[in-house]
């Protein structure tokens, strides 16, 4: 096997390992905190937006059966790409989308992939998520690892929440070009 790894920020990582780990392929998602300041930050630390760290998770993935541009097709059908202020009902630095290249391939291919979508969908918008070289990654604590799995009903309450606010964006987004 020739595993490699992508680091992905798209906001609560509760949210980021369920959509990854459901592949033949991936071998593990692990949530952590990526680009800040202060080393072996904590969540409380990380949750109050002044250590730099967005919250990322780790995918390690089977590059013979997982291309990286599969990972970015998955991480941009579950964010907003034109938020800068964080993802749906998670506001803040800590909750900023971003993608954590390992190696000019992976900046490439990111690279590539961003303008495609600015060329296309967001063309009127934007994309806010950066392409930012890796930093040391410090894995989170074991109660926010596998989340959707140990806390089934919470990880539906978030996602519900997630859902609602969107959907009050899109109404908002309506109203507003009228």
């Amino acid at each position: 096997m020739n595993i490699n790894k992508a680091y992905f920020a798209g906001g609560c990582f509760w949210c980021m390992t369920k959509p990854f780990d459901q592949f033949d392929g991936i071998e593990g998602v692990i949530s952590g905190y990526m680009g800040g300041h202060v080393d072996n930050p904590t969540y409380e630390a990380v949750k109050s937006g002044k250590t730099g760290h967005y919250e990322t998770v780790e995918i390690e993935y089977d590059v013979a059966l997982f291309s990286y541009q599969k990972l970015l097709e998955i991480f941009f059908s579950v964010i907003d790409p034109t938020d800068a202020e964080g993802q749906y009902q998670d506001r803040g630095s800590q909750y900023r989308t971003a993608i954590f290249y390992t190696n000019d391939e992976q900046k490439q291919v990111a690279e590539d992939y961003i303008q495609s979508l600015e060329n296309t969908i967001y063309h009127d918008k934007g994309v806010a998520t950066k392409i930012l070289p890796a930093s040391q990654f410090f894995e989170a604590e074991e109660h926010h690892q596998d989340f959707y799995k140990k806390n089934p009903e919470r990880f539906e309450q978030q996602e519900r929440e997630r859902q609602d606010y969107a959907e009050q964006m899109k109404l908002n987004q309506k109203h507003s070009n009228h």
